[in-house]
């Protein structure tokens, strides 16, 4: 069914480009037989805008994956550095938050934890959205920022590193086994505002799945069962992630163009000062509008990425 509606609304989609055009075109004609440069005018704008559309629609037809469609989870965590990799980790949270809003998409806050003096230690988010995990999985990876530090009374520049992680949510068709005697249960009392109940119950969870090292946690609600039963999940989906990153990185692994996106392997670099810019190290795309970026518009960069992927991974299948 899932199936179903996401070839619906694509074939709408077609369906609504081809009327657009149509009826634009027929307007223009119109407006020329009867001397009319507005409704010219009007029409070719409508053109212009179609032709926007249909760009975007080509670009999401890249998202072919098994699960690009679904939602996802982004973590992101500040690198060595203190408060200024903290501060830093803030505004990557920020940056993903506004991007999801600019395309409708809700966020959830599943854990957070708060810098010493600013910003976040780390924070997990859940985006829910049509191809959330298609376009942010992209995003995986170091990204470096290097600005006149504010915390810094010299100020002196300094360079931050902080990670972003992503990982999509799975549905219980997946079948996923994990066995309890493969966890290590934590629990602990939830920060931040909640009142006296977050503050005074350990009703946090953390989840550890010893033969992965993967850790999960969750502290969005007030009963412990339902933190354990979300951190379950988010457990689930990062193994099915990890699963899904080994066999593209086989398959990456017979291209000379591999992209790496694991920690330790930069892929932006955001530059405040001495001059302004960001740059994909994967992909060369350069914005000289790092504050516009920042605040979500990270369109150009996402969808260079994503077609490098589909390209690699189309140069393997045509080698095999």
């Amino acid at each position: 069914m899932r199936e179903r509606d996401e070839l619906d609304v694509a074939v709408k989609a077609v369906r609504e480009l081809e009327a657009g055009i149509r009826d634009n075109v027929e307007l223009i004609e119109m407006g020329e037989a009867e001397g009319d440069a507005a409704i010219v005018k009007d029409a070719e704008d409508a053109l212009i805008e179609l032709k926007q559309t249909a760009r975007r629609r080509q670009i999401e037809t890249l998202l072919s994956g098994e699960v690009d469609a679904n939602d996802c989870y982004v973590e992101i965590h500040s690198g060595a550095g203190g408060t200024e990799s903290q501060d830093w980790a803030n505004m990557l949270l920020r940056m993903y938050t506004r991007w999801a809003e600019r395309r409708k998409m809700k966020v959830e806050v599943m854990e957070m934890h708060d810098g010493e003096e600013a910003g976040i230690k780390s924070a997990t988010i859940l985006v829910k959205g049509h191809n959330a995990y298609g376009w942010l999985k992209t995003e995986s990876g170091v990204h470096r920022l290097v600005r006149i530090s504010p915390y810094d009374s010299a100020a002196r520049r300094h360079t931050s590193f902080s990670s972003c992680w992503v990982y999509p949510v799975v549905d219980d068709s997946i079948d996923i086994e994990i066995r309890e005697s493969d966890l290590k249960v934590d629990t602990y009392r939830a920060s931040g505002a909640g009142g006296q109940h977050v503050n005074t119950t350990d009703s946090a969870i953390r989840i550890t799945h010893v033969p992965s090292g993967i850790i999960v946690a969750c502290q969005q609600e007030r009963s412990q069962h339902k933190n354990r039963a979300t951190a379950m999940a988010m457990l689930k989906s990062r193994l099915y992630e990890a699963e899904l990153q080994k066999r593209e990185e086989a398959a990456n692994a017979q291209a000379a163009s591999k992209t790496d996106i694991g920690w330790g392997h930069q892929i932006r670099s955001y530059v405040l000062q001495p001059y302004q810019m960001v740059k994909d190290m994967r992909t060369g795309v350069e914005s000289g509008q790092p504050s516009v970026v920042l605040d979500g518009d990270l369109d150009e960069f996402m969808e260079a990425a994503l077609a490098q992927r589909v390209g690699v991974a189309t140069d393997v299948a045509e080698a095999e």
